[in-house]
């Protein structure tokens, strides 16, 4: 009986290090995998972060580099960009903003939405006008786009224009053409959806679209400027530009700017 009892005891010491060593096992393994999902993760994020520097640091060389062709306004020359890139119609800047590009025009609005100035693949890609547009910008409705950059790149910068104290102070911008140039005057500032087609389809557009679109601006802009609309409306021949790029405020949401593009004289610019 004493035997019966002391075999059953060392049953259950062995027993309880057995069970005793399969916890400290899985205990191992459980923390082994969660060290190992940290570093993966970590390794995942850091990968994330160099490749988004990347991407702006090459949206930023570029930029460098085509500012250093940029045209003078006095006397646009746009042959070296054009030596480069045939498909450049227009150099365009927004005063007080990073938006200091050249623009180009693809065979299709997919053309340059993912290629630089040098035709390579670049997640920043291009300014780009619409690919219905007329290249001379002869339009009377002009649309642009560009992508959402973080600091300020590309279009990234129309985010400025959402805010009532920046969007008071910084209402100008210029249009270089190889022979014209365009003042631009800010109007308004909008928050829409990709399918809004008074916005983004050009045949809403026809030559007299004054009084239809108008209307639409001041209803749905964020801030608008009554004045420069004003002015549209007593225009003989209206132009409007929009430059247009993604924005987080609900799914396929674009924040869009619409200026009026008043053509400069040569008179003009001399004085």
């Amino acid at each position: 009986m004493q035997k019966e009892r002391q075999t059953t005891k060392g049953s259950k010491i062995v027993g309880h290090k057995i069970s005793g060593y399969i916890q400290r096992f899985l205990n191992f393994i459980i923390s082994f995998v969660l060290i190992l999902i940290f570093i993966i993760a970590a390794a995942y994020a850091l990968f994330v972060l160099n490749d988004n520097r990347r991407i702006y640091s090459a949206a930023e060389n570029v930029q460098e580099d085509m500012l250093k062709l940029k045209p003078d306004e006095e006397k646009p020359d746009f042959s070296k960009l054009c030596s480069i890139n045939p498909d450049v119609c227009a150099w365009l800047t927004m005063d007080g903003t990073h938006i200091d590009y050249p623009v180009l025009q693809g065979e299709t609005n997919l053309t340059y939405i993912n290629r630089d100035i040098y035709g390579q693949f670049a997640l920043a890609g291009s300014i780009f006008l619409d690919c219905q547009n007329a290249k001379d910008f002869t339009d009377s409705y002009n649309l642009l786009y560009g992508h959402h950059m973080d600091g300020g790149n590309m279009f990234g910068d129309l985010d400025l224009y959402k805010k009532s104290e920046f969007f008071e102070k910084h209402d100008t911008g210029t249009l270089l053409l190889p022979n014209k140039v365009y003042d631009l005057k800010v109007a308004a500032v909008l928050i829409t959806g990709v399918s809004d087609e008074r916005i983004f389809q050009l045949q809403n557009w026809p030559p007299k679209w004054k009084d239809g679109q108008l209307d639409y601006i001041r209803s749905q802009a964020l801030f608008v400027r009554d004045d420069v609309l004003n002015a549209l409306e007593k225009c003989e021949h209206p132009q409007l530009i929009s430059l247009t790029t993604c924005t987080s405020e609900f799914t396929d949401a674009r924040t869009v700017v619409l200026a009026q593009m008043i053509p400069v004289e040569d008179k003009d610019r001399k004085e």
